[in-house]
């Protein structure tokens, strides 16, 4: 079904395709369009789940986590603060090893309160022990949540996965969205047969107390099966694409990356209006590329080497900064690279919702040209204290 729908909607019409069957969520700008959709389809029957309706975000995910459990496919979705009230909850999901597949419509943190974009959000809880994938267009953030569910529930994986799309800019934006019938999406996505759940009649323990004998051992368990999982997911989309024709399977994407010179690291929307300007800057003879990054968790540090080979500079436009160090884009970038010697030059962009013109990206070229970099990008200092 090919229509021109709002992204919000597109990421509904995926999810119910994948048959959840416990939804719990708590609306919140500009999430609150997907689970709108989700709460009217269950209350009209078209899924055959149970929405839960809960006071706060913490009580969604809660619900999610024991539902998921039980063995139920369970969703939620979320952005911002709403994100921060289930810190707590987002460890103890992945902890648990539980394949819950949460939507971030990705926000700005507050304070100052702002409802505009930025990745703040889901790059805070990178180290939750959630895959992370970020999406560019609607057409990317509907197709990998059945990517998503795929990799979840791999019984060498059993961890969470956030779908992160930025807030309104996608979130909000109509565009043309093939959406796979049900039967397709059955094809690829089978039932879900968890590894373990809880069951009166053979009891287990989730989430027990755990001494410092063995509490490192569950960290390091955690932590391989994060990085094995790139494998479960490029093998998963792969099968993706031989059904539905369109190929996420790689965990970075190039951009005319075969001879530049100034490669641009960058993940979500903002990558869009980077081909662009790359577009513009190749025909003015600039030799500028782009890597995207698609997965963040588990970080592919060999396809971003890969990616990043030819390259003479590197420049990373971070919508989130690490307060107190840079970007995070960045630092995991110059990780992946420190033995190349090649500068990688860091600007933090777009914050709260500010735009992002391709005269900003050519600007950012330039200054990369010049060695210059590791800065907020344009900062107004004039409203500076």
């Amino acid at each position: 079904m090919l229509g021109i729908m709002e992204g919000s909607h597109a990421v509904a019409e995926a999810v119910k395709r994948c048959r959840p069957q416990v939804i719990a969520a708590y609306p919140i700008t500009p999430q609150t369009h997907i689970v709108e959709a989700l709460a009217d389809m269950t209350a009209n029957g078209a899924i055959d789940c149970d929405y839960i309706t809960v006071e706060s975000e913490f009580a969604a995910l809660s619900a999610c986590l024991g539902a998921s459990a039980t063995g139920s496919r369970t969703y939620s979705a979320t952005t911002s603060q709403g994100l921060a009230l289930m810190y707590e909850v987002c460890f103890n999901v992945a902890g648990m090893r539980l394949p819950v597949v949460m939507t971030i419509a990705n926000r700005a943190m507050s304070a100052p309160l702002s409802i505009w974009n930025d990745q703040q959000d889901s790059i805070s809880l990178r180290d939750a022990g959630w895959l992370q994938l970020y999406a560019e267009d609607n057409q990317e953030a509907s197709d990998l949540h059945y990517i998503a569910y795929r990799v979840a529930e791999d019984s060498s994986v059993c961890l969470p996965v956030m779908v992160c799309f930025d807030g309104f800019i996608l979130s909000h934006t109509y565009e043309p969205v093939d959406i796979p019938t049900q039967e397709e999406v059955d094809r690829y996505l089978p039932a879900f047969a968890p590894r373990e759940r809880l069951d009166a009649k053979d009891p287990v323990s989730f989430g027990m107390y755990a001494t410092p004998e063995y509490y490192l051992e569950f960290r390091y368990e955690i932590d391989k099966a994060l990085k094995d999982s790139l494998a479960v997911y490029e093998k998963a989309g792969k099968e993706f694409a031989a059904i539905f024709g369109r190929d996420y399977s790689a965990p970075v994407e190039g951009y005319r990356l075969e001879d530049a010179e100034t490669v641009i690291v960058a993940m979500g929307s903002i990558c869009g209006t980077v081909k662009d300007s790359i577009d513009e800057m190749r025909a003015d003879g600039k030799k500028v590329g782009l890597l995207r990054i698609r997965c963040f968790r588990p970080f592919p540090t060999g396809a971003v080497k890969a990616g990043l080979s030819g390259a003479k500079r590197v420049a990373v436009l971070d919508k989130n900064i690490s307060l107190g160090s840079k970007g995070a884009v960045a630092i995991e970038v110059r990780d992946a690279l420190y033995a190349s010697g090649v500068p990688v030059l860091d600007y933090v962009i777009g914050l709260g919702g500010r735009d992002v013109r391709k005269r900003d990206i050519r600007k950012v070229v330039e200054m990369a040209e010049k060695g210059e970099g590791d800065c907020f990008y344009g900062l107004r200092t004039e409203v500076l204290r």
